[in-house]
């Protein structure tokens, strides 16, 4: 009940507390540990943005190479992990890949029964996640066994690298890691929670972890920029865009990567990637995806008042990057790894067991009857 009134899926009711996020009520209506999304964009690494999350606040530069150096040391693989990734079938969902590779992980390199190690696991869990992505994606697309401790000091550059066999370029590595920093924390939404939920059993960090992943999974929290591309690429031209749109609005479908649950007037992270995507579209000399892109806004805005999210501009971002549309949901993942273990951590620090009521629906109480008089 929320002042007196029914609500669906817990919508205006706080659940918690927390020092890591706000989410539309300051500035520009996002920030991280009290810093606004746009200077992080503008400004930070996102190595830098994971520090914070994870430790608190900015580091220093020694502080901030010596972060870089671990989590460079920790992109390696075991191989009985390797030898879980080869068997795991082409045509697994890549989500699944993730949820079963930090799975596997913990059994491996379990966590402390007192979480005593848990900053060491959550860093381990951020330098090897676009490893398990990669080396999967590889292994059955190309079938390479690839080389998962590249040079790179960033992730976003260490993933690209894996993902195309080179190092990327400056432009790609630097909007990579934007995205990076863009999806890395938000509040308590569906994932973030099913963590905390977990955590508060007092679990440990990989089975919080796996069940967040699988609550990314969901089309309903992530894959909507997955979708979003998929919608993009039917369409031609910005006119053939425009009355597709018109057409699936009028027959009543859903219209992926806009709106939000918390936000009302718009997402502050869909200017940043609207600019990025932009760019990326002007160097390639794209003269259809970003025109159509921008056709499909305007009509939602138009006609059903509905912004763009996080996840539309996204997917345009990591086309023009090269990146294969079934992997735009686990690049969520290497993000959103940051807020999920900096989420587990505050839940451990004041841990309640988190159980709410429910309002009970069914039928009254009723007489046991023997069944040879059941009707």
């Amino acid at each position: 009940m929320a002042d007196g009134k029914k609500v669906g899926g817990l919508a205006g009711i706080s659940a918690g507390e927390t020092a890591l996020c706000t989410v539309g009520k300051e500035g520009a209506g996002l920030t991280y540990r009290g810093y606004d999304i746009y200077d992080l964009a503008q400004e930070a690494s996102f190595e830098e943005v994971a520090y914070l999350l994870l430790r608190g606040k900015l580091p220093n530069q020694n502080e901030l190479n010596t972060y870089i150096a671990n989590l460079k040391k920790l992109r390696y693989l075991p191989d009985e992990l390797k030898i879980v990734l080869e068997m795991t079938p082409k045509d697994t969902h890549p989500m699944d890949v993730m949820r079963t590779g930090v799975s596997f992980l913990g059994n491996i390199e379990p966590e402390d029964r007192d979480f005593l190690n848990q900053e060491e696991v959550a860093d381990r869990l951020l330098a090897c996640l676009p490893s398990i992505l990669i080396y999967w994606h590889r292994f059955h697309q190309d079938g390479k066994k690839i080389n998962v401790e590249t040079d790179d000091n960033s992730i976003a550059g260490h993933f690209l690298n894996m993902l195309h066999g080179k190092p990327p370029s400056k432009l790609h590595q630097k909007t990579l890691d934007t995205t990076l920093i863009l999806y890395a924390e938000h509040e308590f939404n569906a994932s973030t929670f099913t963590g905390r939920v977990i955590t508060a059993t007092l679990s440990d960090m990989y089975s919080a972890v796996t069940g967040a992943i699988g609550a990314l999974r969901g089309p309903l929290h992530g894959g909507a920029n997955e979708a979003a591309m998929e919608l993009i690429e039917k369409f031609n031209n910005p006119d053939e865009a425009t009355q597709g749109i018109l057409s699936l609005l009028k027959e009543k479908q859903k219209i992926m990567g806009f709106g939000h649950r918390v936000y009302t007037t718009s997402d502050p992270r869909n200017s940043v990637n609207k600019k990025m995507s932009k760019v990326l579209s002007d160097e390639i000399g794209d003269k259809k995806l970003y025109a159509v892109s921008e056709a499909i806004e305007s009509v939602m805005w138009k006609e059903k008042k509905l912004f763009a999210n996080a996840d539309f501009f996204a997917a345009s971002v990591y086309h023009f990057m090269g990146i294969p549309t079934y992997l735009f949901t686990p690049i969520f993942v290497c993000s959103r790894i940051t807020g999920w273990a900096a989420h587990i951590m505050e839940q451990r620090e004041n841990n309640k067991l988190i159980r709410p009521a429910a309002e009970y629906t069914g039928p009254s109480l009723k007489s046991w009857l023997p069944v040879h008089v059941r009707n």
